[in-house]
């Protein structure tokens, strides 16, 4: 592990899953380093760790990131923002370099069949996807199949198990690929919606700046020689067209095949992992039948229950208006609707236009977001006895039931982040589901 088995004073920037997984991973190899766990939470807030073999010092609360130039490495979570002052004053120096959890995977996994997968939304959909259908067209090869990054996986928890004929697929986030060095052999870009321009977690407070700078983050998963193939979403094609790129472009659009995938948007990942095959010369039949059923991933459009002919679908991931529209268009039955929560800085009014069109009764969770989006719908004259508010999330069940008719579904499909009365998505969405089951 060069870089890390030196004797030199290392930082983990944020005690999170990745980071975590890191610790773990120099404690069981015994390396020789001074480190310390930088992070701006209590040591009553932060996971409990059991390590066999090193002593590690603690940087907390308000000294978090001061004096960052003390370490040669800093191993930056995710949900740290790589403008952080700390971290900027601490490369001034030339001293100090930066890295993360993903790029020492990179750097160290002994396998070059990597796929990764970034987007706006989809990603862990089509990921997953990928994986499913690597596993089924890899049955009689004896290679295995890892899947790995933003899903919730980490990959330092695999790495000592990959072999040079393994494949890895990875869902990667825009935090992840900011300040990657090497890029996945195989990429895809799902989509390209206004996404994380403004802090909303504030255990993640990580944003960027400007849409281009997202863009760029996200385009780091091509940039670098190790690419061989990009495949796109062909609405990203007056992007990328100026984009001085290292591997072949391939495009994709709707996919027409059978699958049990609820959400019309679904036929591009779908045609995103199709091309993906194509690349690794997977049999169609192989990839057909992987795809035929496939289901929708948990609080991705899933769906929970079905009572007294009223149908419950769970999209707690859905934080950007642009996948809630695109939610209430995939469905024909009369919508009552769950949004609302924590405001991201984003554009509602596109949104409120197809809620006026497609949502016969929304209810709004407490937050700036709901704010914001009850502000738009008041401009298109949405009509006050279409909208109510709740207080939780088993309030917001409650009025749904009252409101949905035989036939119609309850969307639990926000627009807005979940912090502020849910820790997050997650969170947010099982506690739909809890209530959506009670009869």
């Amino acid at each position: 592990m060069k870089n890390v088995e030196q004797k030199t004073k290392i930082a983990l920037l944020g005690l999170g899953m990745d980071n975590l997984a890191l610790l773990k991973l120099l404690d069981e190899n015994r390396a020789p380093a001074d480190i310390t766990i930088c992070d701006f939470r209590n040591p009553e807030q932060l996971p409990k760790v059991k390590l066999k073999n090193l002593k590690v010092n603690y940087r907390l609360g308000a000294e978090f990131n001061k004096n960052l130039s003390d370490f040669s490495l800093l191993f930056r979570a995710p949900g740290w923002p790589i403008a952080c002052p700390g971290i900027q004053a601490a490369l001034k120096t030339g001293k100090t370099k930066l890295s993360s959890p993903l790029n020492l995977f990179l750097e160290l996994v002994p396998t070059k069949n990597i796929i990764g997968v970034t987007g706006t939304k989809g990603k862990g959909t089509t990921a997953t996807l990928i994986y499913k259908i690597l596993q089924a067209a890899n049955q009689k090869t004896g290679r295995r199949i890892f899947l790995g990054g933003n899903i919730g996986i980490t990959p330092l928890s695999f790495l000592k198990k990959v072999r040079p004929q393994d494949y890895v697929v990875l869902e990667l986030s825009s935090f992840q690929l900011e300040d990657i060095k090497t890029s996945p052999r195989i990429a895809v870009i799902t989509n390209l919606f206004k996404e994380h321009l403004a802090p909303a977690d504030p255990n993640n407070p990580n944003f960027h700046s400007s849409l281009k700078k997202y863009w760029e983050a996200k385009l780091n998963i091509t940039r670098y020689s190790e690419n061989k193939y990009l495949v796109v979403n062909e609405s990203l094609k007056s992007q990328i067209k100026n984009e001085q790129l290292p591997g072949k472009i391939i495009y994709f659009n709707d996919s027409n095949l059978n699958s049990g995938l609820v959400g019309d948007y679904n036929r591009q990942n779908i045609a995103a992992a199709i091309e993906v095959s194509k690349i690794l010369k997977i049999k169609a039949e192989i990839y057909q039948a992987a795809i035929a059923k496939f289901k929708n991933l948990e609080h991705r459009l899933e769906f929970v229950t079905k009572i007294k002919g009223v149908k419950y679908f769970d999209n707690s991931f859905s934080t950007t208006p642009e996948s809630t529209a695109l939610d209430l268009l995939s469905f024909k039955e009369p919508i009552v609707q769950i949004a609302g929560g924590a405001d991201k800085g984003a554009d509602f009014k596109p949104l409120a236009k197809v809620i006026k069109q497609k949502t016969d009764f929304l209810i709004l969770l407490p937050g700036k977001g709901s704010d914001r989006m009850a502000a738009e719908l008041k401009k298109i004259n949405f009509p006050d006895d279409r909208l109510a508010l709740a207080e939780d999330m088993k309030e917001a069940v409650s009025l749904a039931r009252l409101q949905a008719g035989p036939d119609s579904v309850i969307l639990l499909s926000t627009a807005c982040a979940s912090f502020g009365i849910f820790k997050n998505y997650k969170e947010r969405g099982d506690l739909f589901q809890k209530y959506a089951k009670q009869k």
